[in-house]
């Protein structure tokens, strides 16, 4: 069982119908790559395996439509599409250590002890009571 945090992604591409030879072209083309595992699962369709750390579904794709290939864009299969590239993207985002804190708050700290704050009142003390 996967749970929805896992960083192990499957994906579907699918191939628009023309040119035909997409997927056997994408499959030699995507077998070279270390850390991604593609398989045919259809005539148009491509299942790829690979880690969020290393790899996103929009770069693939986009290297995928670059080298001349045709990806289906019906409706569902661009929502699928966007979904899966926010998710992905907000993944990587969370996956990144926060940066360490570079400034020195030191100087800041000595120069507001320096400074003269909080209540500052001439009238003495005995003038500012009720008895």
């Amino acid at each position: 069982m996967t749970s929805p945090c896992d960083i192990q992604k499957r994906r579907e591409i699918v191939f628009h119908p023309t040119p035909p030879g997409q997927v056997e072209r994408a499959l030699a083309l995507l077998s070279g790559l270390p850390g991604l595992a593609a398989s045919p699962t259809g005539p148009r369709t491509l299942l790829l395996e690979y880690c969020v750390a290393e790899y996103t579904l929009q770069d693939i794709e986009t290297a995928l439509s670059d080298q001349g290939f045709h990806l289906e864009s019906t409706l569902l299969i661009r929502i699928r599409r966007s979904l899966a590239y926010y998710s992905e993207r907000v993944q990587r985002e969370n996956m990144v250590k926060p940066e360490h804190r570079t400034k020195n708050y030191q100087a800041h700290m000595e120069a507001w002890n320096k400074h003269p704050h909080g209540d500052h009142d001439e009238t003495p003390a005995e003038w500012r009571q009720y008895k």
